[in-house]
């Protein structure tokens, strides 16, 4: 089965066939540098033991190529126009499930539809593994990759075009501008390589922005260091809630109804924090370190008012 080479051309001639034209709102700018599509799915390095997750499924080009190294496909596409368009493009491909659906349920959970639908492959058969592969819209990159990281089993490999400047954010370095809570989430657990810079004619629509190929390979024993991940994510995503605002705001705000204002300063004692230091100087190691001092604490805490709680309700002595 040979899939149709998405061009330019072709494009611009299917959607006139049935009269539609992309969606800005859905940021539908379909990869057009044949060369380019041959980058991603080499980067994803498919085989028959892979359910491979692609959202944004587009006219379905790039899905069949998919199709033919994974052991099956779920393709998520919101916009019902392409949805009917790619479901007639991929009749022949049985191993391809097609969502017509959003594929976040919100902006932290992916749809379960979704998370069910993977976890039905991948148990169809000993031995699977999940990868996320696909050409992912602008306007959900960023809750795409980050979420699919708490999904278990986790992806063995990530390999999507994203915009430059959300895939500079992912690989940033502490003191730059880019860094960010993104930054610590994804290094924390994963490898990470930009694969290639993309400028925006190799895009139809032509959007207004670079975008990238990026690669992801998820660490399970990284993983395993963190005993709550959902925890880290959260906590991380607070510490940078006001860039410029010292940690210390930051935890007491985060923190606030669970720790005192003194008990913070114990925590900023312990790290070795001067009063001036912020979230975006922090190595990833550090994050790791100060998110365990704070669970530390916060179980020490309730631990205490757990025991106080017991002696109050402990009978009075009747000879008192």
């Amino acid at each position: 089965m040979n899939a149709p080479r998405q061009t330019a051309s072709f494009l611009m001639q299917r959607f006139a066939e049935v009269g539609i034209r992309p969606v800005t709102r859905y940021g539908q700018n379909f990869l057009i540098d044949l060369n380019l599509i041959d980058v991603l799915v080499n980067a994803a390095e498919l085989g028959p033991s892979d359910v491979v997750l692609e959202v944004g499924t587009g006219t379905g080009s790039l899905t069949a190529i998919l199709a033919q190294y994974a052991a099956a496909v779920v393709t998520v596409e919101v916009d019902g126009q392409l949805h009917q368009l790619a479901r007639e493009a991929l009749a022949d491909y049985p191993n391809v499930v097609m969502l017509h659906q959003d594929a976040l349920k919100n902006k932290n959970h992916l749809h379960p539809a979704v998370l069910d639908a993977v976890r039905s492959l991948l148990d169809a058969e000993p031995g699977r593994q999940l990868k996320l592969v696909a050409n992912l819209p602008y306007n959900i990159a960023t809750p795409i990759v980050s979420n699919l990281i708490d999904f278990e089993p986790a992806p063995v490999l990530i390999a999507v075009t994203i915009q430059k400047e959300v895939a500079d954010r992912i690989v940033a370095r502490p003191r730059t501008k880019d860094y960010s809570a993104l930054s610590v989430w994804m290094q924390s657990q994963c490898h990470i390589e930009i694969v290639r810079n993309m400028p925006p004619q190799v895009f139809w629509p032509r959007p207004k922005v670079d975008s990238a190929i990026i690669r992801i390979e998820p660490d399970r024993q990284l993983m395993a260091q963190i005993p709550d991940r959902p925890g880290f994510h959260t906590f991380v995503r607070s510490m940078f809630f006001h860039r410029r605002k010292f940690i210390r705001s930051e935890l007491v705000a985060a923190l606030k109804g669970q720790l005192e204002k003194p008990q913070v300063d114990e925590i900023m004692a312990e790290m070795g924090f001067i009063p001036e230091t912020r979230a975006e100087e922090l190595e990833v190691p550090t994050f790791l370190k100060l998110y365990e001092v704070v669970r530390r604490r916060l179980a020490d805490n309730a631990a205490g008012l757990e025991e106080r709680a017991d002696q109050l309700d402990q009978p009075e002595d009747a000879d008192s």
